[in-house]
């Protein structure tokens, strides 16, 4: 990560921010038809505020201590779980995403998780792609727990394609 960044807890009159980072990082889906789609799907601002709360969002903020990016660390069954990472494009390709991937693991880690997971789309160089050089692998069908089903059926009520939708798992 470019040494004009740094990660850091999310502060709780930063949680509108990140929503809007949210929303802008749908732009990178353009090319894959899927930009309005995402723009549309974030997470409930009370239920980001629930988990800024608990100490389980990470920014990461420019020189002026502004966030640029996030993530969102929770629990899927006895796994962690990261729920969102965002990157708003202007800061796009520096090494943030996966910075904040590695702190989400780190966190996870140092709570005795023994993995975490996520889920994403197979299909977009930027997720499964991305998520697998950082030691994550696609779990097959007969692999997926009950809770991780659930969160894949919560994703298709969402309105999420599901078509290239996979569930991934890092061993910690």
């Amino acid at each position: 990560m470019a040494p004009d960044y740094q990660i850091r807890l999310a502060r709780q009159d930063e949680v509108a921010a990140l929503s809007e980072i949210e929303r802008l990082a749908a732009v990178r889906f353009a090319s894959f038809g899927l930009a309005e789609t995402f723009s549309r799907i974030v997470m409930p601002l009370d239920l980001l505020t629930e988990h800024a709360q608990a100490g389980r969002v990470w920014v990461a903020a420019n020189d002026r201590d502004l966030p640029v990016g996030f993530a969102v660390g929770t629990t899927v069954g006895d796994n962690a779980h990261l729920d969102e990472l965002d990157v708003h494009p202007d800061h796009g390709r520096r090494g943030i995403g996966r910075t904040l991937v590695e702190t989400v693991c780190a966190w996870a880690k140092q709570a005795s998780y023994p993995a975490i997971t996520l889920s994403t789309l197979a299909n977009i160089p930027w997720n499964a792609p991305f998520y697998a050089r950082l030691g994550f692998r696609i779990l097959a069908e007969a692999e997926l727990t009950q809770p991780q089903r659930d969160l894949l059926e919560f994703d298709a009520r969402l309105g999420l394609p599901m078509d290239n939708r996979v569930m991934m798992l890092r061993n910690l």
